[in-house]
């Protein structure tokens, strides 16, 4: 299995509420010691409290569109259930979305 580090953006099939699950992107947060990452969700959609992030800021790999990471949405998921690796971001972006999530959190 591969072993994944914070700033990697992964693709996963998304499991919605309803009980489908969509292909989308996810931001690895925390890889946690055992089977979980903790992951924020990414969107191509700009939302209240998201970061985006564009081709520049990727140290490899890309995703289509420009894309936002939503830092209300922190989820865990099994390492064995992501697809694969789409890219990782640069050092810079991903402290931005670090101590944005703080923010958050601390507000």
């Amino acid at each position: 299995m591969e072993e994944f580090v914070k700033g990697d953006i992964v693709i996963i099939d998304f499991p919605f509420s309803s009980g489908k699950k969509k292909r989308r992107p996810a931001l690895v947060f925390v890889n946690l010691k055992g089977e979980d990452l903790i992951l924020f969700q990414v969107t191509s959609t700009k939302r209240i409290n998201s970061i985006e992030i564009e081709e520049k800021d990727f140290l490899f790999g890309k995703l289509n569109v420009t894309s936002f990471v939503r830092i209300e949405k922190i989820f865990t998921l099994e390492k064995k259930k992501v697809l694969y690796l789409a890219g990782h971001l640069i050092e810079e972006k991903f402290i931005e979305i670090h101590e944005s999530f703080l923010k958050l959190v601390n507000s």
